[in-house]
C-alpha cells in the first residue's frame, strides 16, 4: 500500500480528527505519535501527531521538518499541516513559522490555510473566522488559557505570524467552483502572496477547494479542508474504494473520560453529564500537586468502574479559576500541573481494568497518550464529527481524544454506544 498523503498535525486530538475525516472519505489512516524512528506504518495516509501548538517555536518548527521528512522518505505524494479550526496560535507563530518552513523545505512557495470546518460551526467568511453565529474573538476563544484569540480577521492573525504575503479567496469566487478557485490562487501566488485564508462555510466549498489544491505541495489547514483532497488520489488512479476503511477490534470492557479542556464544549459536556454518571471535579487551585490530585481520583474511582456507564474524572475549569491558577503558579506551570495530574490518572485507570477511554483537550490528550505509551492509533467510526474511536497500540484499549470545542452536549454519555 502506497503512502499518499502525509500529514503533519500540532496537536493529537487535531490529529485524530484530521484521520478521522480522511477515514470517512474513503482513506485507510493510521495516527503515529510523534516523530518516527522506525519505519512507518501501511496505509493510504499517515498522521504524525505531535505536541507543538504550544511549544517554543524553534521547537515546533524542528519537529514538524523532522516529521515531514519521514513522510517524505515513506513517499508521500502531498504534506497536509493541520491545526485547530478555531486557529489556536500567538502574534509569534506557530501557524506561520510552522508553515514557512515546510514550504521551505518542499521548494514551493505558495499553500492555502484554511481551518474552515463548518459541520463543528467553524466556518471563514470575508477572511474572518466565525464559531456558530460569532466571530472568534467573541466565542470564548479570547479567553484561552494558552493561545488567546483576539483577532477574527484570519489575513492579519497569519501576517502577524510570517514574513510572507497573505492574501484571500473570498466567497464569491469559492462559490464558483474549484477552477476559479485555483485561478485565483494562482493570481495570489503571482503577485507575491505566500498565502491564501480561503473562505468557506460548507462542505460543498471544503470539498471544491481541495479538488483546486490537487497540485499543490503543501496544504494547511484544519480537517475540514481534507474532506476534498481524498477525491484528487482516486481522480488520479492511485486510491480505490474502499468500504471497511474504518475497521476497528470490538470497542467493549470498563470505560471512563478524563477532561482537561476548559471549553464551553467540554464544560457543558462535563454539566450534562453530572446528571447521569459519577463526576469527579478535581480542584488544582486547592490541591496544586499533580500527585495529589491523581491519588484523589484514583482513590474516588474504586467501586465505580463499569461497563455500562462511564465515570468522569475533570480538571476542568471556568476562565476565572483558570486565571487565579496560572497568577498562583504561572501560566505554563499551571498546565502541566494539570496535564500531569490527569496523565497519571489515566495510566491509573488503564492499570484498573478500563478499556475505553475519552480523552478531553489537545494538551491533556498528548499528555496521556505519552503516558499510557502509545506509539500508533488505528483510526474507526466517529462518535461526533471530527472524534472518532481509535485503537491504541500497543496498549491494547480503545482511545477517543476529543479536541474541546468538539462534540455535542451529550458526547461523554454516547461515545460508549457507538463502536
Amino acid at each position: 500500500m502506497a503512502l499518499l498523503l502525509g500529514c503533519v498535525a500540532d496537536d493529537f486530538t487535531g490529529a485524530t480528527d484530521l484521520a478521522s475525516m480522511l477515514v470517512r472519505n474513503g482513506m485507510t489512516c493510521v495516527q503515529v505519535i510523534g516523530v518516527p524512528t522506525g519505519p512507518l506504518p501501511e496505509a493510504d495516509a499517515v498522521v504524525i501527531a505531535l505536541k507543538s501548538r504550544t511549544a517554543p517555536v524553534a521547537q515546533a518548527v524542528a519537529e514538524s521538518v523532522a516529521a515531514a521528512e519521514a513522510l517524505l522518505a515513506a513517499g508521500a505524494k502531498q504534506l497536509f499541516f493541520k491545526y485547530c479550526s478555531t486557529f489556536d496560535s500567538t502574534d509569534d507563530g506557530n501557524i506561520g513559522p510552522v508553515a514557512d518552513a515546510l514550504l521551505k523545505r518542499l521548494g514551493a512557495g505558495f499553500a492555502i490555510a484554511c481551518p474552515a470546518f463548518p459541520a463543528n460551526g467553524r466556518s471563514i467568511y470575508q477572511g474572518h473566522l466565525f464559531v456558530g453565529s460569532r466571530l472568534l474573538n467573541e466565542s470564548g476563544m479570547e479567553n484561552h488559557p494558552l493561545t488567546p484569540m483576539k483577532d477574527a480577521d484570519l489575513v492579519r492573525v497569519l501576517s502577524r505570524q510570517t514574513d510572507g504575503g497573505v492574501g484571500l479567496v473570498p466567497f464569491a469566487v469559492v462559490e464558483q467552483g474549484a477552477a476559479a478557485i485555483r485561478q485565483a490562487m494562482t493570481k495570489l501566488a503571482e503577485g507575491g502572496r505566500r498565502y491564501a485564508i480561503v473562505d468557506a462555510v460548507s462542505d460543498a466549498h471544503l470539498h471544491a477547494i481541495g479538488e483546486a489544491c490537487a497540485s499543490h505541495a503543501l496544504v494547511t489547514g484544519g480537517s475540514g479542508v481534507a474532506m476534498g483532497l481524498p477525491g484528487n488520489f482516486r481522480r488520479a488512479g492511485l486510491l480505490p474504494e474502499r468500504s471497511d476503511a474504518a475497521a476497528l477490534p470490538k470497542a467493549e470492557g470498563l470505560c471512563a473520560v478524563v477532561a482537561g479542556s476548559c471549553s464551553r464544549a467540554t464544560l457543558g459536556q462535563i454539566g450534562l453529564a453530572r446528571d447521569h454518571v459519577p463526576v469527579l471535579e478535581l480542584d488544582a487551585l486547592a490541591t496544586p500537586d499533580a500527585q495529589a490530585l491523581a491519588r484523589q481520583a484514583l482513590d474516588w474511582v474504586e467501586g465505580r468502574l463499569a461497563a455500562d456507564r462511564p465515570v468522569v474524572i475533570a480538571a476542568s475549569a471556568p476562565p476565572e479559576k483558570v486565571a487565579a491558577l496560572q497568577q498562583k503558579l504561572g501560566r505554563d506551570a499551571a498546565g502541566t500541573l494539570v496535564e500531569e495530574a490527569l496523565a497519571a490518572v489515566a495510566k491509573g485507570l488503564v492499570a484498573r481494568g478500563v478499556k475505553r477511554l475519552v480523552v478531553a483537550g489537545g494538551e491533556t490528550s498528548g499528555a496521556v497518550v505519552q503516558r499510557l505509551g502509545v506509539t500508533s492509533l488505528r483510526i474507526g467510526a466517529e462518535i461526533d464529527p471530527g472524534v472518532p474511536w481509535t485503537f491504541a497500540e500497543p496498549v491494547g484499549i480503545h482511545l477517543a481524544l476529543k479536541s474541546g470545542n468538539f462534540g455535542a452536549r451529550d458526547f461523554f454519555l454516547k461515545a460508549f454506544t457507538h463502536g
